[in-house]
């Protein structure tokens, strides 16, 4: 099933000499760069009936026809999946997603993942790519997501993304205690034996984490962190290479290991936690209609802050200085 889309517009002349690729990204500014190119290699993009090549230059003056079918999601239905929904409009909506929930189908998950859910609460976003998911968060990782609700608005929101104009804060639970904050700028690509695994490797894509100290403990330390990039397991893979894993994580967070004298509640509590200990706390952005800078913050998650209390009553016991 998809929807016809027709578009219609003239070259203004002060785009003489610009290439039609360039011009056309101007002329439709709801359809990203990568879209438009598509529709010029494939013929649905015409000037003056005429296909043309994205690198020939405009006169001015020519009328850019564009005849196309946008597709919406095939294979996957809405399913009543409860969603904790922070804000909607008519463009957007800001999710606090739960652990365990999938964002995306995928192999040995083609059911009950945010898709699925997004597609019941708003059946029209079947219309958007992805069904409007323009960033993920890992399964077990909770905490703020926005979801486009149009193209026009996915295109501006990727947009910034790009840009690096979203801001983007978590907080987690480290082992290890940290001396102070820092910035961990290191490429990352997929792990050279796993292929389940990112890893920080030399010809990797730029990654960068800045992070500060909240709180520290006896043997762990309560986090925030800010994401200049976005790179698939980008804080826990960052994390894990300076040392400091994130609690519960069982992919990067190595050999699992107690610390000396601590209470049977503390032991329970610590064997019990088997997710990353990781919260997407704040989002900010630009929002993709009225171009205002709005942003959320959500509380942690009752496990991970039943964590921290149990931390902090350990470090009390021991009259650690926190």
């Amino acid at each position: 099933m998809s929807e016809q889309l027709e578009l219609d517009v003239q070259v203004p002349a002060e785009m003489f000499g610009m290439r039609l690729d360039q011009a056309a990204a101007q002329l439709f500014p709801d359809y990203s760069r990568s879209r438009i190119q598509g529709w010029i290699k494939d013929g649905n993009l015409k000037v003056d009936g005429e296909v043309k090549r994205p690198r020939d230059k405009l006169n001015g003056g020519e009328l850019i026809e564009v005849r196309t079918e946008l597709a919406r999601i095939e294979n996957h239905e809405g399913e009543a999946i409860p969603l904790d929904i922070i804000y909607e409009d008519d463009d957007i909506l800001v999710i606090n997603k739960p652990a365990g929930l999938v964002v995306h189908p995928a192999a040995g998950h083609d059911s009950g993942t945010l898709m699925n859910a997004l597609l019941h609460h708003c059946p029209d976003i079947a219309q958007v790519p992805r069904a409007g998911i323009v960033h993920r968060l890992d399964k077990d990782t909770t905490g703020l997501m926005v979801v486009a609700k149009t193209i026009a608005a996915q295109t501006e929101i990727v947009s910034q993304l790009q840009e690096r104009s979203m801001g983007r804060e978590y907080e987690a639970v480290v082992n290890g205690v940290m001396t102070g904050g820092g910035c961990v700028d290191e490429p990352m690509g997929r792990h050279a034996k796993n292929r389940q695994k990112m890893a920080v490797v030399g010809l990797g894509k730029e990654a960068v984490t800045h992070y500060r100290v909240l709180e520290k403990f006896r043997a762990h330390t309560h986090i925030r962190l800010k994401l200049e990039t976005g790179r698939t397991h980008q804080i826990r893979v960052h994390m894990a290479h300076i040392n400091y894993p994130l609690v519960g994580d069982p992919l990067y967070g190595g050999r699992f290991r107690l610390p000396k004298g601590c209470s049977p509640a503390m032991q329970k509590t610590l064997r019990n936690f088997r997710r990353q200990a990781l919260h997407a706390k704040k989002l900010e952005l630009w929002h993709p209609t009225t171009g205002e800078l709005v942003s959320w913050e959500v509380d942690l998650p009752e496990d991970m802050q039943q964590l921290l209390a149990v931390l902090k009553r350990d470090a009390q016991e021991y009259d650690y200085e926190l």
